[in-house]
C-alpha cells in the first residue's frame, strides 16, 4: 500500500500557491474515479471562485449535498493523489490555513521532524481521532477505533500483550485471508513485521489512534489481572445501565442542578454541581466511558452512531425505587479525549416564588414592581450566567402580573413552569415554531403581557422590541454580565440606540451566591486582602454581621447550605437613556444609572446580603462581577432597604 513522503505530508502550501490549484487537483480525482462529473465539478469550481476565502472544493460539494465525508475519504485512500496532507486537512475543513502554519512554525522552533499530527492535537486544534482518520485514507488505509470487547479474544491470547505495547499494534479479527491488525502507525516496518510474524498469516493493517489502543491495552490487563472481591462485585453490578441509574438517582437525592461526566486521560470523573459549585462524586474506569455515553444517548434519543458531532436531548428519568419521574436535558460535547455529558436536571417539584420573597430589599423591590411591572408597556430583560436564576425570578414577574383582568401569552424553549390562567406555547424549530413566527400570531391572540423566553440572536431582540412598539409589555431573558452590559451587548447585535432607549423600560441581573450554613456559621470580620479586593476602606465595612461557615455535616463540610439570589435593578430613566444615546461607554451610562435612578450594583447588593451574615465575603468576591469600587456598607443599607 503506497504511503506518501512525510515531509511533504507535513507542508502545507504556500501563499504563493494557490488554493485552487489543489481543488483543481481533488476535482480531478473526484473525475478520474468516477464519483462526479465534469459538469457538477465546474459548476461548484464557479461557486468557490466567487466564495474565496477559506472555502474548498469539497466544503461546497458537502453543504449541497452532492458529496459525503465517506465517500470522499474512500476516494482519496483508493486514489493516493500526490497532494500534502495538509490540503487534504485543510479541503475537509479540519484545519485553516493559518492553523497549519501555526503548527509549521512550532514544528520548525522545536527541530522536531516528526508526525505534524501530534502537534495539531497537543495544541488541541484537531482531536487525534480526527486525525488519524485523514491520515489513514491520505496513506491508503482504512480506519477503525477498536474497543477490547471488539478483539477476538483467542487472538489476543495467542501472544502477550507487551509485545502488543512495544510495537503499537493490536490483532482484532480473523477474515478468510489472514487477521486484521490495527496499528498506531504503519511509519515502521518492524511493527507490520512482527504482527506477521507472530500470526503466521497475511495481515490486513488499519489505522487507530494511540489513545483507542493504550485503553484497549488497558482495559485487557485489567481484565486478565486477579479482581479484588470488591472489583468482582462491580464487575457484576456495573453495568453501563446500573452505572447511570445509580450516578442519576444519587446526583437527583442530593439536589443536584447538574450533572457532568467528563473524560479525563486516565478515566471518567463524575461530579456534580450543588449550590452552584461542583462537586466530585466518583473516578470510573475509562472503559466505562463509551458503554455509559451510548445508554445516556438512548435515553436521550440522540443518535448513539453520531460521535463527531455535538448533540444534546431530554430525558425522563425514573426512579426505580420510588418510581418518582425526573426531566433532565442532555448535552454531549466532543472533546479530545472523548465524549463529555452535562445534564441538567430541571425540577418538576419547583414552586414559583412570590415576588417579595424573592430578596430584593424593600426599596429595591417597591421600585422594581411600580415603574416596572406595574408600567403598561415596555421590555423588561432578566439577566444574568445560565444557572443563575432568570427563569425563576421571570415566572415570580409573570404570577405578580397574573389576575383575571390580565392576558398572558409565552413562548418559551421549553416551558419549564406550567401556570394556571395563562397560554404557554413550547418552541419547536423542527416544526417551524420558532420565535418570530410564534410572535407573529401571539400579537393576534390579544395579550397584555408578552413572555419570550429568552433573547438569542439580534432577531429574537428585535422581536421583542417590535412586541413593546405595539404597545405591549414584553418580559424576557438575556446572558449577559450585569444591567450596563445588557444595553451594550444590544447594541453590539446591532440594535440601534434610540429602540433601546425608548422601549427597554427595566434590566434586571442576577446572580445566586452559595447561603452561609446556619448550623456552623461563625462571626468573623472580612480580611484586609479581601477589602483591597473589593476596592472598600477599612471604615467601610462598619455596621455589619458578616459571617462564615465552619464546616459540619449539615453542609456536607463546606460551609454553605442552599443559595440566595443577588440583584441589580436598572429602571431607565429619562437621563439613562439619554446617556444610553450620548455614549457607548459603560463607565458613563453606569454612573448616570447610580447618581439618577437609584443603581445598587450585583456587588454592592451581595455585600449587603453578607453584612446580614446571609452569605460571606468570599462568597461575594468569588461570583459577583467588581466593576466598579462599591459605595460604603451603611449607605448601602440605606439605599437597599435591607436591615
Amino acid at each position: 500500500m503506497p504511503v506518501n513522503n512525510q515531509e511533504s505530508a507535513n507542508a502545507l502550501p504556500s501563499d504563493a500557491e494557490s488554493d485552487g490549484e489543489f481543488n483543481a487537483l481533488f476535482a480531478q480525482m473526484l473525475v478520474s474515479a468516477e464519483v462526479l462529473d465534469e459538469q457538477t465539478i465546474n459548476s461548484t469550481s464557479r461557486v468557490v471562485q466567487k466564495l474565496g476565502g477559506d472555502q474548498s472544493l469539497f466544503k461546497i460539494l458537502e453543504k449541497r449535498g452532492t458529496l459525503s465525508r465517506e465517500t470522499f475519504l474512500d476516494c482519496v485512500r483508493s486514489q493516493q493523489p500526490d497532494i500534502p496532507i495538509g490540503a487534504l486537512l485543510h479541503q475537509l475543513g479540519a484545519i485553516t490555513r493559518g492553523q497549519w502554519k501555526q503548527a509549521e512554525q512550532l514544528r520548525s522552533h522545536s527541530g522536531n521532524l516528526g508526525d505534524i499530527g501530534q502537534i495539531l492535537v497537543s495544541k488541541q486544534m484537531l482531536r487525534e481521532e480526527q486525525f488519524t482518520e485523514v491520515k489513514a485514507a491520505y496513506s491508503g488505509y482504512q480506519y477503525e477505533e477498536p474497543d477490547i470487547g471488539d478483539c477476538d479474544s483467542v487472538l489476543l491470547k495467542s501472544l502477550p500483550i507487551r509485545l502488543c505495547k512495544l510495537f503499537g499494534f493490536l490483532p482484532i479479527r480473523r477474515v478468510d485471508n489472514g487477521v486484521v491488525v490495527a496499528f498506531e502507525s504503519l511509519d515502521r516496518g518492524e511493527a507490520r513485521t512482527e504482527a506477521a510474524h507472530c500470526f503466521k498469516t497475511n495481515i490486513e493493517p488499519v489505522l487507530c489512534s494511540g489513545t483507542t489502543l493504550r485503553r484497549a491495552f488497558a482495559a485487557y490487563e485489567r481484565q486478565v489481572a486477579p479482581k479484588s472481591e470488591a472489583e468482582q462485585l462491580a464487575a457484576k453490578e456495573g453495568s453501563a445501565s446500573a452505572w447511570v441509574s445509580n450516578i442519576l438517582k444519587t446526583g437527583i437525592e442530593l439536589s443536584a442542578s447538574d450533572i457532568h461526566v467528563q473524560p479525563t486521560s486516565d478515566g471518567v470523573r463524575v461530579r456534580f454541581r450543588i449550590d452552584g459549585a461542583l462537586r466530585d462524586h466518583q473516578q470510573l474506569p475509562l472503559e466505562q466511558l463509551d458503554a455509559m455515553v451510548s445508554r445516556l444517548k438512548i435515553m436521550a434519543e440522540a443518535n448513539i452512531a453520531e460521535r463527531r458531532k455535538h448533540q444534546d436531548g431530554r430525558i425522563n428519568f425514573e426512579d426505580p425505587e420510588t418510581g418518582g419521574i425526573t426531566e433532565l436535558r442532555a448535552s454531549f460535547f466532543i472533546t479530545i479525549n472523548g465524549e463529555a455529558v452535562v445534564l441538567r436536571v430541571l425540577r418538576n417539584d419547583n414552586r414559583i416564588v412570590e415576588l417579595k420573597k424573592l430578596g430584593m430589599g424593600d426599596k429595591i423591590l417597591t421600585l422594581f414592581r411600580k415603574e416596572a411591572l406595574e408600567a403598561p408597556n415596555g421590555v423588561i430583560i432578566v439577566t444574568g450566567p445560565t444557572g443563575s436564576g432568570k427563569t425563576s425570578t421571570l415566572y415570580s414577574c409573570v404570577q405578580h402580573l397574573n389576575d383575571d383582568t390580565t392576558s398572558i401569552i409565552t413562548a418559551e424553549d421549553p416551558v419549564e413552569y406550567q401556570v394556571d390562567g395563562i397560554s404557554q406555547c413550547s418552541i419547536n424549530a423542527k416544526l417551524g415554531r420558532t420565535y418570530e413566527d410564534s410572535l407573529r400570531f401571539i400579537v393576534r391572540q390579544d395579550p397584555d403581557v408578552i413572555v419570550l423566553g429568552e433573547i438569542r440572536d439580534a432577531t429574537s431582540a428585535r422581536s421583542a422590541i417590535q412586541a413593546s412598539l405595539t404597545g405591549h409589555k414584553v418580559l424576557t431573558t438575556f446572558h449577559a454580565e450585569d444591567t450596563i452590559g445588557t444595553l451594550l451587548r444590544l447594541m453590539y447585535m446591532d440594535i440601534e440606540k434610540f429602540l433601546i432607549a425608548s422601549t427597554v423600560s427595566c434590566v434586571l441581573a442576577q446572580r445566586l451566591v452559595r447561603k452561609v450554613c446556619t448550623k456552623c456559621a461563625k462571626q468573623i470580620k472580612p480580611k484586609p486582602s479581601e477589602l483591597k479586593q473589593l476596592g472598600w476602606s477599612l471604615d467601610s465595612f462598619h455596621g455589619g454581621n458578616f459571617r462564615e461557615g465552619i464546616g459540619c455535616e449539615h453542609c456536607d463540610f463546606t460551609g454553605y447550605k442552599g443559595r440566595i439570589a443577588i440583584f441589580e435593578v436598572l429602571i431607565l430613566n429619562a437621563a439613562v437613556r439619554d446617556a444610553i444615546l450620548d455614549s457607548n461607554n459603560a463607565t458613563d451610562i453606569r454612573r448616570t444609572s447610580q447618581e439618577s435612578a437609584g443603581l445598587i450594583t450585583l456587588l454592592e447588593h451581595g455585600l449587603v446580603r453578607a453584612s446580614r451574615g446571609e452569605t460571606s465575603v468570599k462568597e461575594v468576591i468569588r461570583v459577583l462581577p467588581r466593576l466598579s469600587p462599591p459605595r460604603p456598607l451603611m449607605e448601602l443599607i440605606r439605599l437597599t432597604g435591607i436591615r
